[in-house]
């Protein structure tokens, strides 16, 4: 197998698809206004409570009837979510795929917020941060541990059992990400590529000599905070 891994939020997104998220639901004042911010300025520090982080984020989908949930995901997607997508991410993807590689879209972010951003993007497959669900709604909780740092690795090595494979079984693998929180999994890969990167993983792409590849830029610009086809 060769492996594709793409992280989402800065990486293929030109923007953070929580932060987004949490907003617009401050705007419509179903949760505290501010939070996240501080949540945001703290992951990229490299300093994030992940409990209480994911106690906030999961907590969101706990309060909203299973319905009314699924319909503000669409409004997310259309009006804030999918004008950021980099305009080039599809073709990126695709690329990849037409080489042979399998495409894996991973990230922090929980799996029901990501769903239809991975569809949209032309992912088969998704791994991600997966919240918990008892008799279709979720709890606030999540399925340990969280798809962040040394989690992805987590993640992806249970993604690779249940297709009856190991990481050993990787002939070749790729990894697209913006932040120093996915070194574990950039420093694993044998192709690690640094996009729009922070400053530490900056520095550490130049020490090993990893590509470094421009920010994405968003397929739509936003005014007075709604988004504007360009």
């Amino acid at each position: 197998m060769q492996l594709a891994l793409f992280d989402l939020d800065h990486t293929l997104l030109a923007g953070d698809s929580d932060v987004e998220w949490a907003e617009m639901l401050e705007d419509l004042g179903l949760i505290e206004r501010g939070k996240i911010r501080g949540f945001l300025a703290d992951y990229q520090a490299g300093t994030l409570d992940t409990q209480a982080f994911y106690a906030y984020q999961v907590g969101s989908l706990a309060r909203v009837e299973p319905v009314a949930l699924r319909e503000l995901r669409q409004t997310c997607f259309h009006t804030r979510w999918r004008p950021l997508l980099d305009p080039g991410a599809k073709d990126l993807v695709a690329g990849h795929r037409t080489r042979g590689h399998e495409c894996v879209l991973i990230t922090a972010t929980n799996r029901f917020l990501v769903e239809p951003i991975a569809k949209e993007l032309g992912f088969e497959h998704l791994v991600a941060t997966e919240p918990q669900a008892v008799d279709g709604r979720f709890t606030g909780r999540i399925v340990a541990p969280p798809c962040l740092g040394p989690g992805k690795i987590v993640h992806l090595e249970r993604w690779l059992e249940a297709r009856a494979m190991t990481w050993g079984g990787v002939k070749e693998s790729w990894f697209y990400s913006d932040s120093h929180n996915d070194l574990p999994l950039l420093s694993r890969v044998t192709h690690a590529l640094a996009v729009g990167p922070d400053a530490r993983l900056l520095e550490v792409a130049r020490q090993r000599g990893w590509q470094v590849l421009p920010p994405p830029s968003p397929g739509q610009t936003r005014a007075g905070g709604k988004t504007q086809a360009e």
